[in-house]
């Protein structure tokens, strides 16, 4: 595990200052192009296989060993050496002038690149560095530079003091991210969006909604409800305005009287729509796609469908597969609308299935199943507690008692667990995360 420790003061001596610039400026470098060079023979596209296994009877001609080729080319009459081995690229002085003249755009294309978590280390290398990195123009290029992959965000207590780790799919690594930050409510995830996360609790007796941004640490408490209830929440980031909404359906304990309210930071206030049909909810799990916010509903069987632009409901008379025994509603790009859930009424014949709603026809469409290896090691009683959770088509599958984590790519039809990810305690709560640093 890497962990990233709270924020030291920058460093102001002249004297090293450009030595760190220099030697961070390469290393920030090589992350930017994709990391060092492999110069493997297998990383080598149309390179000669010199492996003793790769040519049956050949000697081995390893780098370790040079092959002496003498030749004697036409026209000289002198013996000439050719030397074939590994070609060794001297490393090359950067004179610190230069790279501390280095043009600001130059410098923040390649900031922008670096693992969005090494940005607490990089603040300390030199007052200008610091000043960089939080300035609003580098914030504002930094969301438009393709997003560093998605990851996955854990957050408990531990000793009433609030923790959160993010584990980087693509790096394959934990990080843990300061959040001493935030004020000491009794608050609980939400679910996150576009860099920034939410939360909600209460500040004593008052119900809060809180927004923030774990990269930057900047964070905004919004204002009341007019129902200012313990509410169903849901976050949704707009990626062209640079905003967010936060939708509040019924009460958490199911009480539908209460209107639909719907947060909106450009006007930093809630607004007041229709209160969901009385219904019977499934469970308080929600999905949103395509500016629609999705409910199971068992009586009447089917959808509750929240349109965000008209600020009304709508039922969706959707079936549920048969022996389904839980499902939850996972929202996939553009219309995308998955339900994942167990099958089966005995546990030695259960099986986890993943279906997609055909809009047109209104029905749910199987289009996957967990190979039973997967669902054993999973789930190994029937009762067992399981989360799903997606994004962008990824799925992940966390089970809180065997402690692991398993991810399955709609489009690529894979599985796999996700290695190193195992739950920090048993009341952590996870989501998919976007490290991105989108203002507030």
């Amino acid at each position: 595990m890497v962990e990233i420790g709270e924020e030291s003061e920058p460093r102001v001596s002249r004297s090293s200052s450009f030595r760190e610039i220099d030697d961070s400026l390469k290393q920030v470098a090589a992350l930017s192009v994709g990391g060092s060079r492999n110069s493997s023979p297998l990383g080598r596209c149309c390179s000669r296989n010199t492996s003793p296994v790769g040519r049956t009877g050949s000697r081995n001609t390893s780098p370790c060993r040079q092959k002496v080729v003498k030749t004697k080319p036409r026209g000289l009459d002198e013996e000439t050496m050719a030397t074939f081995s590994k070609v060794v690229q001297p490393d090359v002085e950067m004179e610190d002038n230069i790279w501390a003249m280095l043009p600001e755009d130059l410098l923040n294309e390649i900031l922008a690149r670096v693992p969005p978590f090494m940005i607490f280390r990089l603040r300390s290398v030199c007052k200008r560095w610091n000043s960089i990195l939080q300035d609003s123009s580098f914030l504002k290029f930094h969301s438009q530079v393709p997003s560093h992959g998605p990851c996955l965000l854990t957050f408990w207590k531990n000793s009433q003091t609030p923790q959160c780790s993010v584990f980087s799919l693509p790096l394959k690594t934990w990080y843990r991210i300061p959040f001493m930050y935030l004020p000491p409510w009794a608050f609980w995830l939400v679910g996150s969006s576009g860099g920034l996360v939410c939360f909600s609790g209460f500040d004593g007796l008052t119900f809060k909604t809180l927004v923030c941004n774990p990269l930057t640490q900047a964070w905004r408490t919004l204002p009341s409800m007019h129902h200012n209830q313990q509410r169903q929440l849901i976050m949704v980031v707009d990626r062209k305005d640079k905003t967010f909404k936060v939708i509040a359906t019924c009460d958490i304990y199911g009480d539908k009287s209460l209107p639909t309210e719907v947060y909106d930071s450009k006007v930093n206030g809630w607004s007041v729509h229709q209160i969901m049909p009385a219904v019977n909810l499934c469970s308080s799990k929600m999905a949103f796609c395509d500016s629609r916010l999705y409910l199971e509903t068992l009586s009447p069987l089917g959808l509750m469908m929240y349109r965000l632009d008209t600020g009304s409901w709508e039922h969706i008379p959707a079936k549920f597969p048969r022996s389904l025994l839980d499902g939850y509603l996972v929202a996939g790009t553009q219309k995308r609308l998955f339900l994942v859930g167990r099958i089966g009424l005995y546990s030695t014949l259960q099986s986890m299935r993943i279906w997609e709603l055909d809009h047109s026809k209104i029905q749910w469409v199987e289009i996957s199943r967990m190979p039973p290896k997967y669902f054993r090691a999973l789930l190994r009683l029937s009762a067992e507690r399981f989360e799903c959770f997606g994004q962008d088509n990824l799925i992940c599958f966390t089970s809180w008692n065997q402690g692991k984590g398993l991810l399955y790519d709609v489009d690529k039809k894979v599985w796999s667990w996700i290695a190193g990810c195992a739950l920090q305690s048993y009341n952590s709560q996870v989501c998919f995360y976007e490290p991105r640093k989108h203002g507030i």
